[in-house]
């Protein structure tokens, strides 16, 4: 192999692959604005056929929705997942849905929102590079609203830069 076709190669490999199974099927962007976030966890979460086959048409909502850790175990409260039309037995479109974390975890999260006064805000639902459900939750302070005109500021400047330099 010669030092052209190695370097190729090398190239290639250094590419990310492009991973068929991964795809974001719901997005709390509204969570980063109105929160800070100060740790994430990926968690599982406990569906029926019919919300896997209503997940995979992306038909869910999770904006409105929050965790909460009850009697020790961590369950998703509000979320949307639309009705599977050609579902044998259906599914409810707002039940509470029970999310699979570690007991470490699940102690961890538990003493952040009692003791510290922290919220936990899902994030991201996505299928994993495997094609399962995963559900990403933030551990978060709420923002004030002079914290959220700061960031808003900070993002406009950002974006004022990148204009400056692109032209400069």
């Amino acid at each position: 192999m010669d030092r052209r076709a190695w370097e190729d190669y090398m190239q290639a490999m250094a590419q990310p692959k492009t991973d068929p199974n991964y795809k974001v099927i719901a997005e709390n962007r509204r969570a980063r604005f109105d929160y800070a976030i100060e740790d994430d966890l990926e968690v599982g979460i406990i569906l029926s056929g019919s919300e896997v086959k209503s997940l995979r048409e992306n038909t869910s909502n999770i904006a409105e929705s929050y965790a909460a850790v009850e009697n020790g175990e961590l369950w998703l409260v509000n979320s949307y997942i639309a009705p599977y039309e050609r579902a044998m037995f259906g599914h409810e479109e707002r039940k509470r849905r029970k999310l699979l974390a570690s007991k470490k975890e699940l102690a961890r999260l538990w003493n952040e929102t009692q003791r510290k006064g922290m919220t936990i805000v899902p994030l991201v639902l996505y299928f994993n590079h495997k094609g399962i459900v995963k559900l990403k939750v933030g551990i978060a302070k709420g923002k004030k609203n002079h914290d959220k005109r700061e960031t808003e500021a900070k993002r406009d400047w950002g974006r004022q830069k990148q204009r400056l330099l692109k032209q400069g």
